[in-house]
């Protein structure tokens, strides 16, 4: 039975020529050619260090996005007094990213992570997704019907992109991010 990873040898060095080594390679290469060996490689550790810390790429590649974004957190949205136009800039920016077929790669392997696993689904949700949904429902609060959840009004607005995108069920252009946009702010405008 394998026994819980001892914090103090853990090298801050090294955990962080792992994490950087990870995010050049997938830069590089991508995800589906991203293995423990490439990083441990790239870090210049040995990959049972890398499995001493993490259970494999996936958990990995969660604590690098996660160190990409930094303590900060996630950027502000925008804010230029006009929701509207906020709004449009941030959904179009997701579906940009989404659309795109490199940086879809390593979400999609992400999101198959966290079918399978309940715990890397948690880690996921908490460290890299609640942070960034965060943003918009404090960009959202007081400036939608004081009835309207806001976690669900954030779900709104980010749900049909990710439902789109997995299922594959059309396009993601600036015009869907835009009917998105439009269609979600008619139903949670003050009255």
């Amino acid at each position: 039975m394998p026994h819980a990873p001892d914090p103090g040898r853990r090298s801050e060095r090294a955990r962080k020529a792992i994490l950087d080594a990870t995010l050049a390679l997938l830069h590089e290469s991508g995800y589906p050619d991203l293995t423990v060996e490439k990083i441990a490689a790239r870090a210049g550790v040995g990959k049972q260090t890398i499995y001493r810390w993490w259970s494999g790429r996936g958990a990995v590649v969660l604590d690098a996005l996660v160190e990409e974004i930094g303590e900060a957190g996630p950027p502000a949205l925008p804010d230029t007094g006009d929701l509207e136009a906020d709004l449009r800039l941030v959904v179009r920016a997701i579906v940009a990213e989404l659309a795109d077929p490199r940086l879809s790669v390593t979400t999609r392997a992400l999101t198959i992570e966290t079918l399978s696993s309940e715990t890397f689904a948690t880690t996921m949700r908490d460290r890299l997704l609640r942070p960034q949904l965060d943003t918009i429902k404090d960009r959202l609060r007081g400036r939608v019907r004081e009835d309207v959840d806001l976690d669900q009004a954030v779900e709104l607005l980010i749900g049909p992109m990710y439902h789109r995108w997995m299922m594959r069920t059309g396009p993601l252009t600036e015009a869907y991010a835009d009917g998105i946009v439009d269609l979600a702010l008619a139903a949670l405008r003050p009255r």
